[in-house]
């Protein structure tokens, strides 16, 4: 009999033992999973150093880990086919300023000279066939000449009004040069030529590169001695004064952070809370990772990038990149 009873007890005590983890799974079942706690990481604003113009790395002025203020050298490259091209734009200003000053400046003393004695040699060409001509149409009127020989100084007077014109015309160009639209002309090819010189000085101040802003060298892809392209990447500079959180947030555990919400954020690194700001809100696309709810609800949730900017004052000189940050809800 205490036997029966023994067993009855203990069948008992199973079977509220049973029942305790049944409501335990139940209850774990109806409360929603969520944590207290959001854990996102640092990240900083960089850019990357390239250039413009191919070239050989001659000369790299820094390390990975030093910090570069805005306008330090940071890489030096060697391009001898931009020199070449400068020697050639000089030389095409040359000529084209060689050109523009002999429009400027018009014909030669010597050519002038010339021109001016052409001239008188014309008038003085032209009072002898005047002259002649007087004399024609006189003895023509008294009908001691033929109508022939009278036609015949008459086109020679003709002719030498003709030519003093035009040695006069030759003599004014000499003078006053070149044409207004000659000019014209020989002044825009040197501003073109100029232009191609400026376009080829700013190739070879590609060769410099220097630093954009302040900020810490974190990679250095080429070797001194490498031949890299056309915008190559070279070096990859942090701006670590420009600091911003980013955090996977499922959809559930959004309500309460907005854009405009401020937070504290929590950094293991130095055990100290900063203050953020959330600044934007965006859904990550399809390919992110769906997290399902408990099987009863039958639904997925997304997951969300919630970025958030440190307020301003707040401490982050030491920070880096990838750091762990946590904020409470």
């Amino acid at each position: 009999m205490k036997q029966k009873t023994t067993n009855t007890v203990a069948m008992i005590f199973a079977a509220i033992i049973i029942l305790a983890m049944i409501i335990v799974v139940v209850v774990g079942l109806c409360i929603p999973d969520r944590a207290e706690t959001i854990q996102g990481e640092v990240e900083t604003t960089d850019y990357r150093v390239s250039s413009k113009v191919p070239g050989r790395v001659l000369e790299i002025r820094v390390q990975e880990g030093d910090y570069v203020h805005k306008g330090d050298t940071l890489v030096i490259l060697e391009a001898p086919d931009v020199a070449a091209k400068y020697d050639q734009a000089s030389a095409l200003v040359e000529a084209a300023q060689a050109l523009d000053e002999k429009a400027r400046n018009g014909a030669q003393k010597e050519q002038i000279a010339a021109a001016f004695e052409m001239w008188q040699k014309a008038k003085a060409g032209l009072e002898v066939a005047e002259k002649s001509y007087n004399r024609v149409v006189n003895l023509y009127s008294k009908g001691v000449i033929s109508a022939q020989k009278h036609d015949e100084a008459k086109a020679q007077y003709d002719a030498m009004v003709a030519t003093e014109k035009a040695a006069k015309s030759q003599y004014d160009m000499a003078v006053n040069g070149a044409r207004y639209e000659d000019k014209k002309a020989a002044n825009a090819k040197v501003k073109q030529a100029q232009g191609a010189v400026s376009e080829v000085n700013s190739y070879i101040s590609e060769t410099i590169l220097l630093a954009m802003e302040d900020g810490e060298v974190t990679e250095i892809f080429p070797e001194l001695g490498e031949l890299v392209g056309s915008g190559a990447p070279i070096m990859n500079v942090a701006m670590t004064g420009r600091v911003f959180f980013t955090f996977n947030v499922r959809e559930d555990y959004l309500p309460g952070i907005n854009v405009g919400t401020e937070l504290e954020a929590y950094m293991p690194a130095f055990d100290k809370t900063v203050k953020v700001r959330i600044s934007r809100i965006k859904n990550v696309g399809d390919f992110a990772v769906w997290k399902a709810t408990k099987a009863t609800e039958g639904y997925d949730l997304k997951m969300f990038e919630v970025r958030a900017l440190p307020v301003e004052g707040a401490d982050l000189k030491d920070v880096r990149s990838g750091m762990s940050a946590i904020i409470k809800k």
